[in-house]
């Protein structure tokens, strides 16, 4: 992706289901629980950068003993950061009893984080600071085992301010800054009074029951409880992911089922899905059930995850991602004109990559097809030297652009810091024919278009190709998101800059403020929630309107070469995707009340000139 921007989390849940002991004899280790939570978290660290955290529950600890133990880090490298010091202590331990890894119960004893109950998040913030305490899980501590919580999540919710006063919260100032903090308060409420029914034996069926149905958001949540039950549960949409596996000697959840699979080796069918609104629920036992905990709601999958977010280690997320890409092979051979042989074809890399392959793909089957013809078409008129001509033709294919590392710069004007921003990407010279070839560029997504025209397009144009066609697997973004991924503002999507960009050039910018006013009603009437009217700012333009404005916006004005934009169209993409529905970035429809509320505040914001979340 071009544009960066901060999206989801990642979590990872263990429950083991035999005794340590039973680990270091199969498999050499009483650390395997540990081992097993870095790998699952280590592969899902595409997920959150900003920070990490695990939480520990120990089984069958004498009274008075600490049971619940977190630790979280917001170094460079917290999940490396976590199990380093964990590492230490163990070595600590060593020097006093070299012996003790073979010691279970020593283990347990003195390695804090050696339990029986696993939790791990990832986090990349899109609300509150990045400071240490805002990383996951957040804990609740009691003197009763079974008010006790941790809590970690993958989600954003809507509703934050409306979650405290439900259940009677005046919240502080770090409460108020966090979603994760109100979601707590809520369960935490709702548990300490099904353990006051039944001490330490919550259910926590009745528990998810009463607190979920109040959350406006999209999210996937983990809990573990001081008496040794747990769950994980996800929202009634399935916005965000959710996988898990069970075998007699582990339970399992993460954010991604690739993950899960690399790290206990096991196949496919093997990992199931967690379906929307269901919850996975672990007894102190280690029993477990899958309970429908929400009523079923239209599906409504994040299909970036698909597009982008995701590891395309996943098989079925790469062959969507492939599909992607070939359905766009259509619309890129009507603007090359179909003239294969002076077009090369590249990638922003590299989570464009599995996409490009897809592109290629489609431009091999059209290519194959003219080869049949073309020879047919020769009858009795062939020679050796016009079939190795034709057979040997080729999609020209070439590794234009290539990412450096990340520019740091003390240099703090304006005009220095962009000509920085422009060698964000370098390019590989020779590769094209100046003043012949036209070059084509697939990315994922376009969000903001800054780096494209900062960096991307004016490093292409130093080949001097004679058009630069970009491509977007994804469609245009018109709406933001408040589901987990960090794209608030509307000012800052290219598409939304290309509607107001048409409405200035047909002099209409008053019906802007007719919107403008409508919105303004709503909000008067407390009606925000009720539909969307940001999109009567695109209803005038056809998606070729505004593709085209797009590339006027991102083609620096010194440039001589035209720039083409080609995206992905809905039908396309859900196509593609088949189990990812949600398009609400696209489309503008929204699974809950809460985006339609988001979506209408920040077109207030953006009128009034307030740079400020729309959440």
């Amino acid at each position: 992706m071009s544009d960066a921007i901060k999206h989801e989390c990642g979590l990872a849940y263990i429950r083991l289901r035999k005794p340590f002991s039973y680990y270091l004899q199969k498999y050499g280790t009483v650390m395997y629980g540990l081992n097993k939570l870095y790998l699952l978290m280590e592969k899902q660290h595409n997920r959150g950068q900003d920070g990490a955290g695990i939480a520990t529950v120990k089984l069958n600890i004498e009274p008075g003993h600490p049971f619940l133990y977190r630790t979280r880090s917001n170094v460079q490298q917290p999940i490396a950061d976590i199990f380093h010091k964990i590492g230490v202590e163990i070595q600590e331990l060593e020097k006093y009893q070299p012996d003790i890894k073979k010691h279970p119960g020593l283990m347990k004893g003195h390695v804090p984080f050696l339990g029986e109950l696993l939790l791990g998040h990832l986090r990349y913030g899109t609300q509150g600071k990045n400071n240490v305490e805002f990383c996951h899980p957040f804990i609740k501590r009691d003197l009763v085992p079974g008010k006790n919580l941790a809590l970690a999540g993958n989600f954003n919710l809507v509703n934050t301010e409306e979650l405290f006063d439900l259940v009677n919260i005046n919240p502080g100032d770090f409460q108020k800054q966090s979603d994760l903090a109100a979601m707590m308060e809520v369960v935490h409420h709702f548990l300490a009074k099904e353990d006051a029914l039944n001490p330490n034996h919550a259910d926590l069926a009745n528990v998810l029951k009463k607190a979920t149905p109040l959350f406006d958001g999209g999210y996937t949540i983990s809990g573990l409880v001081g008496n040794g039950s747990s769950f994980v549960m996800r929202d009634g949409h399935g916005i965000r992911p959710a996988y898990y596996y069970i075998s007699d000697e582990v339970i399992v959840a993460a954010s991604e089922r690739a993950s899960i699979r690399t790290t206990f080796n096991v196949g496919e069918n093997e990992v199931l899905e967690l379906m929307p609104g269901n919850a996975l629920i672990v007894d102190d036992k280690g029993n477990y059930k899958v309970e429908q905990v929400l009523p079923a709601k239209e599906r409504r999958a994040c299909s970036f995850e698909r597009i982008y977010f995701s590891r395309g280690s996943d098989e079925k997320i790469y062959r969507e991602r492939i599909a992607l890409g070939n359905h766009l092979s259509k619309p890129v051979l009507e603007a090359v004109n179909y003239d294969l042989k002076n077009t090369i074809f590249s990638y922003i890399p590299n989570t464009a990559e599995v996409a490009y392959f897809g592109l290629v793909k489609g431009m091999e089957t059209y290519l194959n097809q003219i080869k049949v013809q073309r020879i047919l078409s020769w009858g009795n008129d062939v020679t050796e030297e016009k079939l190795q001509e034709m057979v040997n033709r080729k999609i020209r294919q070439e590794k234009i652009a290539i990412k450096d590392v990340k520019l740091r710069t003390f240099i703090t004007e304006d005009s220095s810091r962009n000509e920085m921003v422009q060698h964000v990407y370098d390019v590989t010279y020779g590769t094209v024919r100046k003043n012949e070839d036209t070059l084509v560029v697939i990315d994922d997504s376009i969000v903001r278009g800054t780096t494209l025209k900062e960096s991307i397009v004016r490093m292409l144009a130093r080949l001097h190709p004679v058009k630069i066609i970009v491509v977007s697997s994804a469609p245009q973004i018109r709406y933001p998101d408040c589901y987990g991924i960090d794209m608030s503002k509307l000012g800052d999507f290219i598409a939304f800059r290309a509607a107001i960009a048409l409405w200035k050039e047909r002099g209409q910018e008053a019906e802007l403020d007719c919107i403008y006013q409508q919105v303004k009603e709503l909000q008067r009437t407390n009606q925000l929630h009720t539909e969307n009217l940001v999109r009567l700012v695109y209803k005038p333009f056809t998606p070729e309107e505004i593709s085209n404005k797009i590339a006027e916006l991102i083609t620096p004005v010194e440039l001589d070469i035209p720039v083409q934009v080609i995206y992905q169209t809905i039908e396309d993409l859900h196509e593609s995707c088949p189990t990812n529905t949600g398009d609400w970035y696209f489309t503008g429809n929204y699974p809950t009340p809460g985006g339609n509320r988001v979506v209408n505040k920040a077109f207030i914001n953006y009128m009034e000139g307030k740079d400020v979340r729309g959440y």
